[in-house]
């Protein structure tokens, strides 16, 4: 198989050339991000997070060998306290797999 397109990962409108890389907003709807002018680097962040880890999972990389990146939620959320509030906190996994030559973590290799 191939390795996975911009369109299977981040959305059918995600695209490429040699200096940018975009993402629609549009196509992160799907993970609940409401598109505005002014959303947050965060909110953008886990939007992103999030639509990778619908197709980049362990299930698929069983049946896609060339997927080297996959993406879990733990499944365990936590609440947690900060400065005295509580906060549930939710923690995602994310493994790198290339082939063993030293250790070097390189983009380029994925």
């Amino acid at each position: 198989m191939a390795e996975p397109t911009l369109s299977q990962v981040f959305g059918s409108n995600a695209t490429q050339d040699s200096t940018t890389f975009t993402i629609s907003k549009a196509d992160l709807a799907s993970v609940s991000l409401t598109a505005s002018a002014n959303n947050t680097a965060e909110s953008l962040v886990v939007a992103i997070l999030l639509k990778a880890a619908a197709y980049l999972k362990d299930s698929s990389q069983q049946l896609d060998p060339d997927i080297q990146v996959t993406i879990a939620d733990s499944g365990f959320p936590q609440i947690i306290t900060r400065n005295n509030i509580q906060y549930r906190q939710v923690t995602f996994n994310v493994n790198l797999q290339t082939v063993d030559t030293g250790f070097v973590l390189d983009p380029d290799d994925y």
